[in-house]
């Protein structure tokens, strides 16, 4: 089959020719139809994760169709049409994952080939509304995100929930399903544009964050946030802080800014807030993210649909943070 190999650290993505796995006991062949990025591809293929391989096929979300089944795996998959939860053997406590918790694209081989083998357990019927590429921009951080609003931060209709970074896959994705919750939403990035398509799509008011003191704006223009949603971590953290209303929650899902510093115990125990981090989720979860998509028919934001030739035009601009939304590859 071809595949999209990294075969090192700083090495450019390469299509090439690698035996066609068989799935074991348990597990699936999925024909992938269409593929999508996260910044874990990136940082993997600069060397900056966590217990790297290579040659490597990167590639955590992923929708397709199953054309195999191994011993023990269940029948009715075959031929069906499927999205991949990526987060693999979760475990048995619903509040953090076990340590045999793995994500699809590292260790084990991922999405950017014509075939993948996953357990059958990470298969979920493919939300017919959808397109491939569309089903295939969601899985991990659809995932992330509604971990992150729903069991996390607990929002509710009617909360005032600011996401960070806005244009991110994860941050649409939280804005998206906040937004289909009845939340209010509002945002902030370091780019003006993407803040006006974040208002287009449904936000209520953007700042950006590049602005020197723009905490204070959004402190002039709104009474709180009950739940903030940030992936960027460092310095400004702190923010968060002053922003947060009495008993908010403050979830992270990433550090991009580094070490969060300078927090203020006081203002934190006075104002009752948690402050909670957060990596993917459950199968149940996963469950519950692909339902209300259903339900509301949401349709993920992408930025670009490329060829699955092009997998290196694609990260590179992923590295250059210029997309809003999924950047996604078609299947080959």
């Amino acid at each position: 089959m071809r595949a999209i190999v990294l075969q090192d650290k700083e090495q450019s993505l390469q299509v090439q020719e690698v035996e066609t796995p068989k799935p074991a006991a348990g597990e699936v062949l999925v024909r992938i139809k269409a593929a999508a990025f996260n910044h874990r591809d990136l940082w993997i293929q600069k060397g900056q994760y966590a217990g790297l391989r290579y040659p490597i096929i990167l590639g955590s979300d992923g929708a397709g169709v199953v054309t195999e089944v191994g011993d023990g795996a269940n029948e009715h998959w075959l031929d069906k049409e499927v999205i991949i939860n990526p987060g693999l053997h979760w475990g048995d406590d619903p509040n953090f994952h076990s340590k045999q918790f793995k994500i699809l694209g590292l260790p084990d081989n991922g999405t950017f080939a014509e075939y993948v083998v996953v357990p059958a357990s990470a298969l979920f019927n493919k939300p017919a509304y959808l397109s491939w590429e569309e089903a295939a921009a969601i899985p991990l951080a659809g995932l992330t995100a509604y971990r992150a609003l729903f069991t996390r931060g607990k929002v509710k209709q009617g909360n005032k929930v600011l996401i960070s970074g806005i244009g991110g896959g994860v941050a649409l994705m939280a804005m998206k399903l906040a937004l289909a919750a009845g939340a209010e939403v509002y945002v902030t990035s370091g780019s003006d544009d993407k803040i006006d398509r974040a208002v287009q799509l449904g936000a209520k008011l953007g700042i950006n964050y590049k602005i020197n003191g723009w905490h204070k704006l959004f402190q002039s223009a709104v009474e709180g946030f009950d739940v903030i949603i940030d992936s960027a971590a460092g310095d400004g953290f702190k923010n968060f802080v002053d922003l947060a209303n009495l008993g908010g929650r403050i979830v992270f899902y990433g550090g991009t800014q580094g070490p969060i510093t300078s927090l203020n115990p006081q203002k934190i125990f006075w104002k009752h807030l948690n402050i909670m981090g957060t990596t993917m989720g459950t199968p149940a979860e996963f469950e519950e993210m692909v339902k209300l998509f259903e339900t509301h028919q949401i349709h993920p934001v992408i930025d670009k649909i490329f060829p699955m030739a092009d997998a290196e035009v694609a990260i590179r601009k992923m590295d250059e943070a210029s997309q809003f939304g999924k950047l996604v590859l078609q299947g080959f």
